[in-house]
């Protein structure tokens, strides 16, 4: 399914930066982190109006042995803007707020899809869909790509969320996506990855990943880049049990 003509990534990303209102719609139970279903209004009287978003605040997140406290929401906003730069996989517009009912997090559009399709309860994964996923989830170094995170929406889009445990300097690949092992990326994304990598060296990639990284992770980034475009690079196999994020979905 190919890109909505009608969605405009950037009027989204204003919206989640503009509407000064945020109320608090209710909690994603089964989350690892406090995460909370948000509308945001123009005023407070603006009831059923708005816009709804996945918020995730920083003093949500609950500790890791590996991953820094409170950079998670950075991440997500991190993985977003690779992904548009790129222009796959298609993440939802995500954005810093500094002002929110619990402090400074990320803020994602809120995509409506049915939690019983995802990657693994479909037979038809086609590459030209899944391919780039898997790229770009060695690219960011994804420790976390559960099949529940590749939602469905009502028109067949296919949308990537969930990108906290991403950019980590040390190899950290977990994904349920391995029916790519082996193969090796096309030359059109090749092509997007050769404009990230110049990007990353001294332009826009550069500035806004590094407000959002560690300096050390975005030049463990670059070198990621820079493998995936060696000409014999092909995707990596599985190395362990551990190299499946449990729960799969």
């Amino acid at each position: 399914m190919g890109p909505d003509p009608s969605f405009d990534p950037e009027a989204a990303e204003q919206a989640l930066l503009r509407l000064p209102c945020i109320q608090l719609e209710g909690l994603f139970r089964r989350s690892s982190n406090y995460t909370f279903l948000v509308r945001l209004q123009e005023t407070d009287a603006d009831v059923e109006e708005g816009m709804l978003a996945v918020y995730k605040p920083a003093q949500g997140e609950s500790p890791l042995w590996d991953f820094p406290t409170g950079t998670l929401y950075r991440r997500e906003v991190a993985a977003y803007l690779l992904a548009r730069f790129l222009g796959w996989p298609r993440v939802p517009p995500t954005v810093v707020r500094e002002e929110a009912p619990h402090g400074v997090g990320a803020v994602q559009m809120y995509v409506e899809a049915d939690p019983s399709v995802h990657y693994l309860s479909s037979d038809r994964r086609p590459s030209e869909t899944w391919l780039p996923v898997a790229v770009f989830d060695v690219v960011t170094n994804n420790a976390d790509r559960k099949s529940g995170h590749c939602l469905t929406d009502p028109g067949g889009r296919i949308w990537m969320i969930d990108h906290g445990l991403t950019f980590h300097v040390e190899p950290k690949l977990r994904t349920v996506i391995w029916d790519f092992a082996g193969l090796r990326p096309t030359r059109a994304l090749k092509s997007d990855l050769e404009r990230a990598a110049a990007s990353l060296e001294s332009g826009e990639l550069a500035t806004s990943l590094g407000e959002l990284l560690a300096r050390r992770e975005l030049t463990a980034l670059r070198r990621r880049v820079a493998a995936v475009l060696s000409p014999a690079y092909e995707l990596p196999h599985p190395s362990s049990a551990w190299s499946v994020p449990w729960p799969p979905v």
